[in-house]
């Protein structure tokens, strides 16, 4: 990959160093990028994928999802960091770094790949929630997610990012109700939650739920995504950048902190009140076991936060697809075109009675994958001081980077292995 310095002949103007100072009182109000980012680990394969661990496994995999949450916190931030200095997303970043037009569709083609997965996992979640609420059939269900959703898109495209996020942060609002209160009702065993933080396997199907927590948390369309989302609020904004990185480092602490209580909450949920119970390995058995152990209101809830989940989630991974699209080819779709292409996996899938839960957590598997194809790229290009200047990474953070895409590479090789000798 090739990169331009900022101000050199051929680059595309950058922020470092090239923005006036604003009054040194003025206050900046950062939060609300990484919140829209973060929605996409709240997602209904999140949900499927913490709820079947739990119920399967109890306590074991409580480690992978708080390590997944403080990879995700360095990729988020890393990805934020990009878009603020450079002015432009990391699919845009790449597709003037990757010179050969082949490498260059290829590169897209993965990526629309793991686009089309994290679809499919958002819009069969929402058709899940709508039949558990109110019986709604899954196909109906799936295109009544995909139309929501892209009103969504409309909302923001004629509102602006701004209004989009309020939306956005007020369905994560509802999301963390939703998945948080049943624990309240039933605590977990603190003495199980602490056996939980001692990394561990049982065999290769605890192997294949951690590498699908993994893909489920730690998303590729997320780490496009979050540097289109602080371009497109912040790439006219007078605010000097250290002060940007500061405030976005709250935005990210405190989206990642919210991500990651709920994620541990639906598994401690499973873990203390599904495990060893029959039928919980699907969200609508989780759902009535939930319902009669822990009654009506828990379960309800339950399923308002899948809906929530499924219709914030979708809404932006459609924005993530939509900008791997224009930053790696120049090329932009209609949004109503772009959704109908990428709901048929979906509503195929709900249309063939395959197993609504098993594809959502099958999907956070083939998400897993694509993380080293967005992660790796990231981590290289914000190390470049010829590309960031001074906001370059720090030696300690590209060795974290580098760490955390190695240990996710390893983790896929050993599932595709015990998965082949099975």
């Amino acid at each position: 990959m090739a990169s331009h310095a900022p101000g050199a002949p051929g680059a595309t103007p950058t922020r470092a160093g090239g923005r006036a100072p604003s009054p040194s009182r003025r206050r900046v109000w950062m939060l609300g990028p990484a919140l829209v980012a973060g929605v996409a680990y709240l997602d209904p394969g999140n949900v499927a994928s913490n709820m079947t661990a739990g119920a399967k496994y109890g306590y074991l995999l409580v480690w992978v999802v708080v390590l997944a949450n403080l990879i995700a916190w360095l990729v988020q931030y890393l990805s934020a960091k990009l878009g603020l200095v450079t002015g432009r997303s990391l699919p845009e970043v790449l597709g003037q770094s990757i010179r050969r037009p082949w490498a260059r569709r290829t590169y897209w083609l993965q990526a629309e790949l793991v686009a089309m997965a994290t679809d499919v996992a958002e819009v069969i979640g929402g058709a899940i929630a709508l039949q558990l609420l109110f019986g709604l059939p899954l196909v109906w269900g799936g295109a009544v997610t995909a139309l929501v959703s892209l009103g969504l898109l409309v909302v923001q495209t004629r509102h602006g990012a701004r209004t989009f996020e309020f939306v956005i942060i007020g369905l994560v609002a509802v999301i963390a109700v939703g998945f948080v209160a049943g624990v309240f009702v039933a605590p977990p065993s603190a003495a199980g939650v602490a056996g939980g933080l001692v990394p561990r396997f049982e065999g290769s199907g605890s192997l294949l739920l951690a590498a699908s927590i993994l893909g489920a948390t730690v998303m590729p369309h997320a780490i496009y995504a979050h540097s289109a989302l602080t371009r497109d609020r912040f790439g006219a904004d007078p605010t000097p950048i250290p002060r940007l990185l500061r405030a976005t480092r709250w935005d990210v602490s405190i989206s990642m902190l919210i991500a990651g209580a709920v994620n541990v909450a639906i598994l401690l949920l499973a873990a203390a009140n599904l495990a060893g119970v029959a039928g919980t390995d699907t969200l609508a058995g989780a759902y009535a076991a939930l319902h009669d152990d822990l009654g009506p209101v828990v379960a309800t809830l339950f399923a308002v936060g899948l809906l929530a989940s499924g219709l914030a989630s979708t809404s932006v991974g459609a924005y993530a697809g939509a900008e791997i699209m224009h930053g790696l080819l120049c090329t932009r779709i209609p949004l109503l075109v772009r959704r109908l292409v990428s709901i048929i996996p979906a509503l195929l899938l709900l249309g063939l009675d395959a197993d609504p839960t098993q594809a959502l957590v099958l999907s956070q598997v083939v998400l897993s994958f694509g993380i080293p194809f967005a992660l790796i790229p990231l981590v290289v290009l914000t190390s470049r001081g010829t590309l960031l200047g001074r906001f370059r990474n720090r030696v300690t953070t590209t060795v974290l980077g580098a760490a955390a895409s190695l240990a996710l590479v390893v983790l896929n090789g050993m599932l595709v292995l015990l998965l082949a000798a099975e």
